[in-house]
């Protein structure tokens, strides 16, 4: 596998370990002493941004994912997407600037008496909620992958 692979993979199970609320998988892709800082990208355009918080260590990172992530609903779920990703490597130093959009899914629960005739297809809503950019920077060490800093550039206000 190339390193680019095994550096999207990881981007991969950040997603999934958002989407399923799990820390400690979140925090296995983190150095000990890995940052992750969270802005809102700047309003005037350009590459400005505006500090909104900032997670330190891997445990803290975990953490937060646990518990500061709104549970989902019954039926609930979100899907954290990743696209347009720009991977370097250099060495055992290597990024990612990707782009994301999470969504909200929520099941419509089945009627007692059952789907009415007619009723066909998806049943529920999905409704884009956050959008922004990624960006990664990882260190391999021992052979491994792990993330060492990451920003995360939310398009749209956001309160913690």
């Amino acid at each position: 596998m190339s390193t680019e692979s095994e550096i999207t993979q990881i981007v991969s199970r950040y997603t999934r370990a958002a989407d399923r609320r799990d820390g400690a998988a979140m925090a296995a892709l983190f150095e000990t002493d890995a940052v992750s800082e969270i802005y809102l990208h700047g309003l005037g355009g350009g590459d400005d941004r505006e500090p909104l918080g900032k997670l330190t260590g891997a445990e803290q990172i975990g953490a937060a994912v646990t518990n500061a992530m709104a549970p989902h609903p019954p039926l609930g779920w979100s899907h954290h997407t990743t696209y347009d990703h720009l991977v370097s490597v250099d060495g055992d130093q290597a990024s990612i600037d990707t782009q994301f959009i999470t969504f909200d899914v929520v099941g419509t629960r089945k009627p007692e008496g059952g789907w009415p005739v007619g009723t066909f297809g998806a049943q529920g809503t999905i409704k884009p909620i956050e959008s922004g950019y990624y960006r990664f920077a990882f260190r391999r060490t021992d052979g491994a992958w792990r993330i060492r800093h990451l920003d995360v550039i939310h398009d749209i206000p956001y309160v913690f």
